[in-house]
């Protein structure tokens, strides 16, 4: 057996114990998952309050119960607010609503703080 034969072996017999592995072991039951999908979809709380409640209840980690939910496509992200409950807003959408009232593209507005592209955009009218 030539040299690249027996590399191209070698890495064949790796890989067959590798999907070996990864399909004996199961993290969760199909009854588990069966029970996270459906509360998941009827859930009344935060993704946050939810993750943890399951995570605790099945003995996971909140970013397991995550990656379950993401793997079995039903996990939908919840838009960021403020403290004060209110949509984030990035410098960049700031910087389109500055843009759009000078009705001149200055994309490097974007270096300026926060702050200052509020006061600006507030300013502009």
């Amino acid at each position: 057996m030539n040299l690249i034969n027996k590399v191209l072996n070698f890495f064949s017999l790796k890989h067959e114990e590798n999907n070996m592995t990864a399909t004996t072991a199961k993290n969760y039951t199909d009854a588990q998952t069966a029970e996270l999908i459906a509360e998941y979809t009827t859930k009344d709380t935060n993704n946050k309050t939810f993750n943890k409640m399951f995570a605790e209840k099945f003995g996971k980690t909140t970013r397991s119960i995550v990656a379950k939910l993401s793997k079995e496509g039903v996990y939908k992200v919840e838009q960021r607010t403020t403290k004060t409950g209110e949509k984030v807003i990035t410098k960049a959408e700031l910087v389109t609503q500055i843009n759009a009232k000078i009705g001149v593209e200055v994309d490097s507005l974007v270096k300026a703080t926060k702050a200052d592209l509020q006061a600006l955009v507030n300013n502009l009218g």
